[in-house]
């Protein structure tokens, strides 16, 4: 059954000049949730700080810390260039980093040992093997995935109940839920370092020893399994990033999220196994399973990041017939190389303003062909239109910065069909749009007085 999107307000008359969205206002509902979420990631980092430096000491601490601070910048610039089609705001993604390091990983270090306490009080009916006790399996196995999930995805879980218009889709999904588990590795990486060099040194090499024991932890814990967390957790921004661009109804909209959670502790509880049953079992379902895995979510991410350029030019093809956006702007918005051209030819012809103008404008259209694809698709928000019709406007604020500022081009001005061009002698002719749009973009793009709100295509 093909939904059909709300009906759209009225086209703002251009005399009234371009507005921008407006900032939500102060509710208390909002003041105690955000004071709850810093005393949350205070008591976190209280905990985490209590925990390494009285289980490690203050050198082992700092040992750990380095080595596990070195793959972090690499892993969120990763993230961050998964999403800078549609960059998010830095206190949300610096929210999610924080939560994995702090949160996240201060209840799972509790509900861990916790687990590992009462599975030490089974008396088991077979030897202990040889690497590991039971205790330590079946907490590894039952108790770590669940838990850790868990509180991994509970951050990125809040910006998608309370914070909706910054959660647009499954590239939205893998920045945050990836941040989340970078912070989470880079803690937990910390103490496993940190304990490595702290039982090396207790050894006849002293230093020397805790040095060659964190080196080997570092090369199997980061260098071939730093992607284990990112991975696991993505499983989670699967079924969020489906939610949310595509489920129509409450059970819907839970059903995908709260199954893909449960994949993300079976392949986390897989992995724990693995490594729990020895080095030849790890190694075999190293490169048979999670390699595999890896190397697909990674195809699957870049693919979805392409899709969401594409996206933008699908769904703005509307307001090009309508008069809101000429059609080298949508050529513009295609690929990252050509917002980059867009980028610099504005910062060229207008200065920094113009540059800064170009890139929010592309923003700001890359959210509008998100919000016009959600109401197409039927799961909009009630205040969705409102959104839409302020970004609108908003893309004629940006553009009356850099528009028509390049003195080498003519005046020029799309009304939807045609290109109007104000000649050398002021004679204003009538030109029909090129097959390929050609960059960079020179015209000013008016809308008329009726002219007619862009209607989905389907």
């Amino acid at each position: 059954m093909t939904s059909v999107s709300p009906a759209p307000p009225q086209p703002p008359r251009m005399e009234d000049g371009p507005t921008v969205p407006v900032k939500d206002g102060f509710s208390w509902g909002r003041f105690f949730m955000i004071i709850g979420i810093i005393v949350l990631l205070a008591a976190g980092a209280v905990v985490m700080t209590w925990a390494t430096g009285f289980n490690l000491g203050l050198r082992a601490t700092m040992v750990g810390l380095a080595a596990a601070i070195l793959p972090v910048p690499l892993l969120v610039a990763c993230f961050l260039w998964l999403g800078r089609y549609n960059p998010k705001p830095a206190w949300y993604l610096v929210f999610c980093f924080a939560w994995g390091a702090l949160v996240a990983t201060s209840v799972a270090l509790g509900v861990n040992g916790l687990g590992m306490k009462l599975y030490s009080l089974v008396d088991w009916p077979w030897p202990e093997p040889e690497m590991q006790s039971w205790a330590e399996i079946f907490t590894a196995t039952t108790v770590a995935p669940v838990i850790e999930e868990f509180m991994k995805a509970l951050g990125p879980l809040l910006i998608f109940w309370f914070r909706r218009r910054h959660f647009t889709g499954l590239v939205d999904a893998l920045v945050y839920c990836g941040l989340s588990a970078v912070g989470f590795a880079m803690v937990e990486n910390i103490l496993y370092l940190g304990r490595g060099y702290a039982e090396g040194s207790s050894g006849d090499l002293g230093a020397a020893g805790g040095a060659l024991v964190a080196t080997m932890t570092f090369i199997m814990r980061i260098f071939f399994s730093g992607f284990a967390h990112p991975l696991f957790t993505s499983m989670t921004a699967i079924g969020l990033g489906l939610s949310r661009r595509r489920a129509r109804n409450g059970f819907t909209r839970w059903l995908l999220p709260v199954g893909m959670i449960l994949v993300a502790m079976l392949l986390h509880g897989l992995w724990n196994l693995m490594a729990s049953l020895g080095p030849n079992v790890l190694l075999s379902g190293y490169l048979s399973v999670m390699m595999p895995i890896f190397f697909s979510a990674v195809g699957g991410a870049l693919w979805v990041r392409a899709a969401e350029a594409r996206l933008a030019v699908r769904e703005l093809a509307d307001y090009v017939d309508a008069g809101w956006i000429s059609p080298p702007e949508i050529a513009a918005l295609a690929t990252y190389r050509r917002r980059a051209a867009a980028r610099r030819w504005a910062r060229r012809v207008a200065g920094d303003t113009g540059g800064k103008a170009m890139r929010d404008y592309q923003h700001l259209a890359t959210q509008l062909a998100l919000l016009r694809d959600s109401m197409r698709r039927g799961v909009a928000n009630p205040d969705d239109q409102q959104r839409e019709y302020a970004l609108l406007r908003s893309l004629v604020a940006c553009r009356e910065l850099f528009a028509g500022a390049d003195r080498t081009m003519p005046h020029a001005k799309w009304d939807g069909r045609y290109y109007q061009i104000e000649f050398p002698d002021r004679s204003v002719r009538q030109v029909n749009p090129p097959p390929q749009p050609v960059m960079p973009i020179p015209m000013v793009v008016r809308a008329p007085v009726n002219p007619g709100w862009p209607r989905p295509r389907y």
